[in-house]
């Protein structure tokens, strides 16, 4: 298959091109600078430049652009976490209305969008959108696909929990503490904590380009979900470190401010549509999906 990639410099983007080249298919990138290599593509979403000829005749277009939410949420950075995934959303879409043979559209979005703390509730993707900035920036983000499935364009949107592998720079933040002996839960420990290992994450995306019956969102999240507590002692084993200085939710949120709810909110989130197409997980446990991200 022949696949349009955006965001490609990116962690999950790099990890994503190696496994599909892997695999024997095609990969084209989009980059913002002057192409250096036969498989780079210029575009500039701000503007929603994006020639459609370009492209060829794409399979499935995979769009993995966005801001680092791990910063401080200034107003003039919420601008940016927004636009930087709406506007390449929309470029994208855009372009695939223009193409003879509608190709798939993805589109990472995120659980945040649930909403920030929903307790023991399990969340499918029937659930409601909820509350509060990243909601209102998925409402946006997944919205955008809208032209390109109004178009014939079968389109998804993939709401994913923190991917877990040594190099993802979220795990990275995660893991660091304990690596320096100082680790524990993260406020009560008590919240829901949606993880899924790289692995499993890529098999994911491949998996929704090849599924006809997928649509809509896509939870990507492990099949049993773990609290905080029990993912801050798995990863302490893991580790070989201790897990007993934990940190209290109002130092969280006086050093993280808004963001902060994306640690210590609870999000029982089931990766239903991927599990009722015939997706199994590698990784379906918090200790295998360490094992695996530090392996």
């Amino acid at each position: 298959m022949k696949y349009v990639l955006a965001g490609a410099s990116g962690f999950l983007g790099k990890a994503l091109a190696r496994d599909l080249v892997a695999e024997g298919h095609q990969v084209l990138r989009l980059v913002r600078r002057t192409p250096s290599t036969p498989d780079e593509i210029r575009w500039d979403p701000a503007r929603g430049d994006l020639d459609p000829s370009a492209l060829g005749d794409p399979d499935v277009l995979v769009n993995l652009a966005g801001a680092n939410i791990g910063r401080p949420w200034t107003p003039t950075y919420r601008l940016q976490i927004r636009e930087s995934r709406v506007a390449t959303t929309s470029t994208l879409a855009a372009a695939a209305t223009q193409l003879d043979r509608r190709p798939v559209l993805i589109t990472q979005s995120g659980i945040g969008g649930y909403g920030t703390d929903l307790g023991d509730r399990i969340l499918t993707e029937d659930s409601d959108l909820g509350d509060g900035f990243l909601a209102d920036v998925v409402r946006l983000w997944e919205g955008a696909l809208e032209p390109a499935r109004a178009a014939g364009s079968r389109v998804a949107a993939l709401r994913t929990g923190v991917v877990l592998d040594r190099g993802a720079p979220a795990f990275q933040l995660l893991s660091l503490p304990f690596r320096l002996g100082l680790g524990g839960r993260l406020g009560s420990g008590t919240q829901y904590f949606p993880v899924v290992s790289l692995t499993d994450w890529t098999r994911a995306v491949r998996h929704v380009a090849e599924t006809e019956a997928l649509s809509g969102p896509v939870n990507i999240a492990l099949p049993a979900p773990a609290t905080n507590s029990e993912f801050t002692e798995a990863l302490a084993t893991a580790l070989h470190r201790p897990s007993a200085i934990p940190v209290p939710a109002p130092l969280m949120k006086l050093a993280l401010g808004e963001f902060a709810w994306e640690l210590l909110g609870s999000k029982r989130a089931l990766p239903t549509r991927l599990q009722s197409t015939g997706f199994t997980f590698h990784h379906p446990t918090i200790p295998t999906a360490l094992s695996a991200a530090l392996a």
